[in-house]
């Protein structure tokens, strides 16, 4: 990858001086550089209050209580989990991170959850089971109610309406995640 962007950032400078147009191409870059600050500026206070409001849902208990209100589905999706297994509730505060739209933050949850997984992995300890394939599909449809990084990045660009892509967010991501969960448990079939 990191090839690729050497490759780019070249082509673009010697593209530039060719066409006598070096001066836009660096101040393109500076202008970039400027505006990438001001969006990671803005995802930190995103990132930080939705850190801090699972935290002391965490702490509250909120979290287990909806991973309890979760584990009949769970215990269907997941059916290779034992019964009462930690990784119920770490994959309950994985989707909940998700769901508010928290990639980042919902990153260190699943991968808490996987290592719960791996721990009651009874095969080859090489091998994925079928709930951490399930788990990995979920995460990578990523099942957003709020996408709070894409509003972060929204008002950081000055967008006029924002919230708008809620809705579609919302939409998108739901087809997917189903989708993801139905072509996950139709695979388990074809490879025990």
């Amino acid at each position: 990858m990191n090839y690729i962007w050497v490759f780019l950032i070249l082509i673009s400078i010697i593209t530039g001086a060719i066409n006598g147009k070096l001066d836009a191409v660096v101040l393109a870059m500076l202008e970039s550089s400027k505006k990438a600050v001001e969006i990671c500026l803005g995802l930190i206070g995103v990132m930080a209050f939705w850190l801090g409001i699972m935290k002391i849902a965490k702490e509250a208990g909120i979290i287990e209580k909806f991973a309890k209100l979760l584990n009949p589905i769970m215990k269907k999706i997941f059916n290779e989990v034992e019964d009462n297994s930690p990784a119920i509730s770490d994959i309950a505060l994985n989707f909940s991170a998700n769901a508010f739209g928290l990639a980042n933050a919902s990153t260190p949850f699943g991968i808490k959850a996987m290592e719960e997984l791996q721990k009651e992995n009874k095969n080859d300890k090489e091998t994925a089971t079928n709930s951490m394939c399930t788990l990995l599909a979920m995460n990578t449809a990523g099942f957003q109610l709020i996408p709070s990084s894409v509003l972060a990045i929204l008002v950081a660009q000055g967008s006029k309406n924002p919230t708008e892509i809620i809705l579609p967010a919302f939409i998108v991501t739901s087809i997917t995640f189903i989708c993801a969960i139905f072509i996950s448990k139709g695979l388990e079939r074809f490879f025990k």
